[in-house]
């Protein structure tokens, strides 16, 4: 129910203010009668008082339902209305609640709830959505058993799924059918799902460890079957890869994933029959990328581990939505590293996974939307499915397994599964359980101040200072901790911190590390515990001052201020046996340059690089012992987001001119170099997107963008004709891909006819053409001409704005992934943004709301940008009708100036 103060403006619900619930429900008996513009859908609930709580009406929640008749005990019952909720006065202690209602999928833009898309029926309950099929106590913390029956004409919906197990089918009158459905787990309402239409299954069966079979099932349209096949692979990958890891076993008959391409989010782990964008299902080496495949292997791999951290046990509200979903990102992640074959592959992945949260999170909890893992308040939850309760909260898991180890992680994970099986609990219950588990670790220890990372929102900071003392041939390593006010959080108390660290000496050599007063010495990476606002910590036995390698792996999600001189970086980067560091290394030299030249007023021609740069990128490219997978991220340099973070205040055209100088000096200055990594990379066999071959294609592909960026400097035709080629003749989409990236990126004149040629190839291929839409408009800008494009872009016949793919792949392409081209002088980019914001919050609220946070950052911008963003934002915000989710994101942004 969505409150109002007497202004009218929503009221937000807070953590502090949760009530267990006043009914329970125990079983949901559910029929639907399926028609796209008149769904009949009959609810009968067996239902019972909360002894716990005080007597007061059931209050039922729900969202643009025609309500038909309401019986108690088969009779008819008195109710009122009360906004959308439906409230029944005394009734007995037991009883069984029936509830006819109609709805009508069809005009469903939201996404929410039961909806229409190319003539299927699917669903989308998370996070209020079941409120829109039926009323109910549409909250996690009420889960009941589900029996479910779908009735529909057969010929036009010969698929009816549900969650659990098919008990019965049969035919019915004038060629109508029914299918009936049971899940032997209890629910909460959010973990429904029901699909209905003209589909087809890629099937396997495997066998459990413990003997038993299961159905594997992943469903699609006729036409797409032959691109199901990796998502199959990476389901059984995921089964086997949970049940070795964490002995958590697949529990049903059957596990199915459909694929839709109407979707507001990724996919839905709904209890044995996840619902998935159709992004994270579909590839073939024609149309899928190396990174298409990445990310469908981990996005199966995270819904199916839902099905137990997150559908077995699940969170008591929302606030703890950490606690399923930054735990399955942890373990996704953990899953995609253990499948790679060697350590630089895990490596890679970690840097992957670091790079998102740096440049997405870091932001956010620096902005208006700042909020803790565990929020205090929202307005609406679905504008909290956030970078921070996924990433930072995985990040936060991460820590947990650092302090108590990998088997002690384990046998936490155990713990937590055996006291809260069929539970709704918080993210206190689960930090308890790794605690418990493991009694003697510095977790246990220090459990109250660790939970700080739940509490408290904002990036920890920590100013370390190191000290050399040739005379006691000792290191002593200064380190303060500290993190910035929030919204809400003006002070913070000292976090738990684990850092890891090693010590080289000049030439690169490792060195062994002794702790002052401590006898042992150890080699390789140690792990510090922070946990107070300022530390010292020395180290013996050193014969000259030592290059400190801190925060080795991102042991911590915080932000390190070092002053490590150029040649200590260099050292590192050159010789750093942690690879996340020794990428970090590289970041921060071309961090520094990038800074040096917005300081300096630099111009499109002034070098931005030194010598030394240039030939530690180098040196990396040509390293043989160095990955291809490693050598493209060390040498992609850090993106205008991530500069304009570190600047107190941004000329976004200011940071698009300085980084656009520094791939132009990397591509003329390497150019011999580059000419030699695509020969030596470029061709990589028969298609397969293991992480060696993904690797060699992905640094053969920065090698083209580089020569094309070269050619527009130097005039030359070659490497632009080599290029078109390439685009021509390649194998696989990645290839494909890249050439053309190559090509738009660089401003060649022949990227119109391979623009051209690709739609041709691929027009009757959705999720390509969201590529060829989304490459365009996320162009490197120059004299303004990215926005013209995109308008044109629009009036593509392809387009449609109610797709939530298309319509990010143009409008967030240009207003949240291309700073340069969106944050023009004269705010028409803005003018764009607010008009498409409210275009949008019509028609998909949950769409609006993420476009919306586009600015979040606006009160950091230089003038003229600043005024010009904020009052696109007011311009929002103005609007009577706004949605609650949209108008939680513009009022919070316009309150952070």
């Amino acid at each position: 129910m969505l409150l109002r103060d007497a202004q009218g403006q929503p009221i937000a619900i807070r953590r502090e203010d949760y009530a267990a619930p006043a009914y329970w429900i125990d079983t949901v008996d559910l029929t639907f009668d399926l028609d796209p513009a008149k769904t009949r859908v009959l609810n009968r609930m067996q239902m019972r008082r909360n002894p716990d709580v005080p007597v007061q009406p059931l209050r039922l929640d729900g969202d643009e339902l025609n309500l038909a008749r309401v019986l108690v005990n088969g009779q008819g019952a008195s109710f009122r209305m009360e906004g959308e909720q439906l409230v029944i006065d005394g009734l007995p202690d037991a009883f069984e609640l029936e509830i006819f209602t109609t709805c009508c999928p069809i005009k469903n833009t939201k996404l929410m709830g039961l909806f229409v898309s190319e003539d299927t029926f699917f669903t989308q309950c998370e996070a209020e959505g079941f409120r829109r099929i039926t009323y109910f106590l549409d909250r996690p913390d009420v889960m009941a058993m589900y029996t479910v029956t779908l009735r529909a004409a057969k010929a036009s919906y010969p698929v009816l799924l549900s969650n659990g197990n098919l008990v019965e089918q049969g035919e019915l009158p004038e060629g109508r059918h029914f299918a009936k459905w049971v899940d032997p787990f209890k629910k909460p309402s959010y973990l429904f799902a029901l699909v209905a239409g003209k589909l087809v299954a890629r099937e396997q069966r495997i066998k459990a460890r413990n003997g038993k079979e299961h159905l594997l099932q992943v469903y699609v349209r006729a036409g797409d079957l032959d691109k199901t096949e990796h998502a199959m692979n990476s389901l059984i990958n995921s089964v086997l890869w949970d049940e070795t890891r964490f002995g958590l076993p697949l529990d049903l008959d059957r596990f199915m994933i459909v694929a839709t391409s109407d979707f507001n989010m990724g996919a839905m782990e709904n209890k044995g029959l996840n619902i998935f964008n159709t992004k994270y299902v579909l590839a073939n080496q024609a149309t899928a990328t190396d990174a298409d495949y990445s990310n469908i292997e981990s996005v199966v791999g995270h819904e199916y581990f839902h099905n137990w951290s997150g559908d077995r046990v699940t969170c008591r509200d929302w606030f703890q939505l950490s606690l399923k979903e930054g735990l399955t990102v942890f373990r996704d992640q953990e899953f995609s590293q253990d499948l790679c074959a060697d350590a630089s592959a895990r490596a890679v992945k970690r840097i992957e996974d670091v790079r998102v949260l740096r440049t997405a999170q870091f932001p956010e909890d620096a902005g208006p939307m700042a909020h803790p893992v565990r929020p205090d308040s929202y307005i609406e939850i679905s504008n909290f499915y956030t970078v921070t309760i996924y990433e930072k909260g995985a990040e936060v898991v991460r820590m947990m397994q650092t302090l108590v180890g990998r088997k002690g992680f384990e046998k936490g994970i155990t713990l937590y599964f055996e006291r809260h099986d069929g539970q709704a609990v918080t993210c206190d219950d689960f930090a308890q359980a790794i605690a418990d588990a493991n009694p003697e670790s510095e977790l246990a220890r220090l459990l109250p101040q660790f939970k700080r990372w739940y509490s408290q929102a904002g990036t920890p900071r920590l100013a370390a200072h190191g000290v050399y003392d040739a005379q006691n041939r000792s290191y002593t390593l200064s380190v303060v901790q500290s993190c910035p006010p929030t919204p809400g959080q003006p002070t913070k108390e000292p976090f738990v911190i684990p850092l890891n660290i090693g010590l080289l000496d000049a030439s690169g050599r490792e060195l062994p590390m002794q702790l002052e007063g401590e006898s042992d010495v150890t080699r390789g990476t140690r792990t510090l515990v922070l946990s107070r606002a300022g530390e010292q910590i020395t180290f013996v036995g050193l014969d000259a001052e030592p290059v400190p390698s801190i925060l080795r792996g991102f042991s911590a999600p915080v932000i390190l201020d070092f002053e490590y001189t150029d040649a200590q970086l260099l050292t590192l980067l050159a010789n750093d046996p942690d690879p996340f560091n020794r990428w970090e290394a590289g970041q921060r030299l071309g961090l520094r340059a990038a800074l040096h030249g917005i300081a300096a007023l630099a111009t499109d021609t002034t070098p931005v690089l030194n010598d030394a740069y240039i030939d530690a990128m180098r040196s990396v490219l040509r390293n043989p012992q160095l990955d291809a997978a490693f050598k493209e991220l060390v040498l992609t340099l850090p993106s205008e987001t991530y500069i304009a973070e570190q600047l107190d205040v941004v000329d976004p055209q200011r940071v698009h001119l300085v980084r656009e100088a520094m791939r132009a000096q990397l591509a003329t200055a390497l150019f011999a170099d580059w000419q030699w990594a695509y020969e030596e990379n470029h061709d990589t066999g028969a298609y397969s997107p293991d992480p060696t071959s993904s690797g060699r294609r992905a640094l053969a592909g920065m090698a083209l963008n580089f020569l094309c960026l070269a050619a527009r400097a130097s005039g030359d035709v070659v490497w632009p004709g080599k290029t078109l080629q390439r685009f021509k003749d390649a194998g696989n989409m990645t290839d494909r891909f890249n050439a053309l990236n190559a090509l738009v990126s660089s401003g060649n004149t022949l990227a119109a006819q391979a623009l051209a040629r690709f739609h041709a190839i691929f027009k009757d291929e959705a999720l390509v053409i969201d590529k060829w839409f989304s490459l365009q408009a996320g162009a490197s800008d120059r004299g303004g001409d990215i926005l013209p494009l995109v308008k044109q872009l629009m009036k593509h016949p392809d387009f449609s704005l109610k797709n939530p793919n298309r319509a990010r792949s143009v409008i967030f392409s240009y207003c949240s992934a291309n700073p340069g081209a969106f944050h023009r002088p004269d705010a028409a980019g803005y003018v764009f943004w607010s008009e498409r914001v409210i275009e949008l919050d019509a028609i998909n609220p949950q769409v609006a709301a993420r476009l919306a946070r586009a600015l979040d950052r606006w009160s950091k911008l230089a003038e003229p940008y600043r005024s010009a963003a904020r009052e696109a934002i007011a311009r929002v915000a103005a609007k009577p009708d706004l949605s609650k989710d949209t108008h939680e994101v513009v009022t919070r942004a316009l309150a952070g100036n």
